[in-house]
């Protein structure tokens, strides 16, 4: 039997969840709390496999309860229920001791879901946060390609030349023999090429060159 206790300041959301849960053969609500306080004073002499956790509690709120629960009562596994979608508050969550987290209108399966992936030590996301951080990521990657991909057609043809050549290890002195140049001018192309890629280094050089397709 899986034992749980409810930590919100909302009596009709925890009856709400209590009853829901109540038809989960496995499942046993063994205690409810309104705040952080209150929790502590029940985990005490209430054995419980997971919280369930809000983090806008009164007194004592769902953010400065986690590590504290995490650190009293180290093998009672955290899943905030909350309606703070934002990522710095699924991060702050998961730092502070959170082993998963659920937005409130998630459904009743995936809050069960979540229950259970928790409790067996797997970390949980519940979709709309997990989809939304993945649009987040997938759209700051589009950025930084582009980002790239302009600083590459801002080279010539003759700076694409000497950007490989280094990227291929070759010195100064050794690429303007290939090109039949001066050193002095594969100098000052390869500081042109820095300010326009906003390269730091050779290694950042090659690393760019690389991640262009420069590299034969």
């Amino acid at each position: 039997m899986m034992r749980i206790i409810l930590a919100d300041d909302h009596t009709i959301l925890r009856e709400g969840i209590r009853a829901l849960l109540a038809a989960e053969a496995d499942f046993e609500v063994v205690g409810e709390a309104a705040n952080g306080h209150q929790l502590l004073e029940l985990l005490a002499d209430t054995p419980a496999d997971v919280v369930v956790l809000d983090l806008t509690m009164p007194d004592l709120d769902g953010f400065a309860t986690l590590p504290l629960v995490r650190t009293q009562y180290p093998l009672v596994r955290l899943l905030v229920l909350s309606m703070l979608e934002h990522e710095r508050y699924v991060a702050q969550a998961l730092d502070a001791g959170a082993a998963g987290y659920v937005l409130k209108n998630a459904a009743i399966s995936e809050i069960i879901h979540a229950i259970r992936t928790v409790a067996v030590g797997h970390p949980f996301l519940c979709t709309e946060i997990g989809l939304e951080l993945l649009r987040k990521l997938t759209i700051g990657t589009e950025k930084q390609w582009e980002e790239t991909s302009e600083r590459h057609s801002e080279l010539s043809g003759r700076e694409l030349e000497v950007l490989q050549l280094i990227a291929e290890g070759l010195t100064n002195a050794e690429i303007a023999d290939k090109l039949f140049t001066s050193k002095r001018t594969i100098e000052t192309h390869r500081q042109n090429i820095i300010e326009k890629t906003q390269a730091k280094n050779t290694a950042a050089l090659i690393k760019f060159a690389v991640n262009q397709g420069l590299v034969k």
